[in-house]
């Protein structure tokens, strides 16, 4: 089933807060290659993550059939060990070409005291059923 079109716009509820530990940030760096010893730069995608996953499941879309197509983080300041962030998701495009939708969001990522630490898009590919 395609993805709804009348999505665009539409924001999704913020996810719960993530704590960001020196274990966490460890175990990300190892399985993404990284050996900094600051918060890689493509951490932000640990909360963003939830969010996809919270919309996915709201819309009934199945992960399986979802390629990530590009992502890009515009940040306001270093994430940093004991940031609680959450992640608000909103679809701010779609694109339908023979059965495939081209879907664009974009995850504000704010910290416990709601500012914003970094801005997350990402382009995803959902496959129709056949």
């Amino acid at each position: 089933m395609p993805i709804d079109s009348s999505l665009i716009g539409r924001e999704f509820p913020p996810t719960p807060p993530l704590v960001v530990t020196a274990a966490e940030v460890t175990s990300f760096a190892s399985a993404t290659g990284s050996e900094t010893r600051r918060v890689p730069a493509t951490f932000p995608i640990v909360v963003t993550f939830r969010a996809l996953l919270g919309f996915l499941e709201a819309e009934q879309v199945e992960l399986a059939r979802i390629v990530h197509g590009e992502q890009r983080f515009t940040y306001e300041r270093p994430i940093v060990i004991g940031d609680e962030l959450s992640a608000t998701l909103s679809v701010t495009g779609l694109r339908q070409i023979e059965g495939t939708d081209i879907l664009r969001t974009t995850s504000t990522i704010t910290d416990a005291a709601g500012e914003l630490v970094c801005t997350a898009g990402a382009t995803l590919v959902h496959r129709a059923d056949a």
